[in-house]
């Protein structure tokens, strides 16, 4: 139960992530795997895609193929839209950081 919930709560967390970096720069998944490993989220090949796939469908990010040693690898962009997203999570995550901070 417990990790259900908290599972919930970091998709979340995950989604901003993402935003941020392909804001930054375009992303990969590969690479943005590693990322989250390194902020502590232990998520599979499995969960990330599905999750790029609907942000781009939701219009917050953007996808261009490119060929990386004869393979075709897809990188994500922060749109507009994203963008006005990751502002307001921002605010929001501000807001909820200075509530509970102890």
């Amino acid at each position: 139960m417990e990790d259900k919930v908290l599972r919930k709560l970091f998709l979340g967390f995950i989604h901003i992530h993402i935003l941020h970096h392909a804001k930054e720069y375009p992303i990969f998944g590969a690479w943005m795997l590693e990322e989250l490993r390194e902020h502590g989220y232990e998520i599979s090949p499995g969960t990330l895609y599905p999750i790029l796939h609907t942000m781009e469908k939701d219009g917050l990010l953007t996808r261009e193929d490119r060929n990386v040693a004869g393979k075709i690898r897809k990188y994500y962009t922060t749109t507009d839209k994203g963008k006005k997203i990751l502002q307001e999570a921002r605010k929001k995550a501000s807001e909820l950081f200075k509530e509970i901070k102890e």
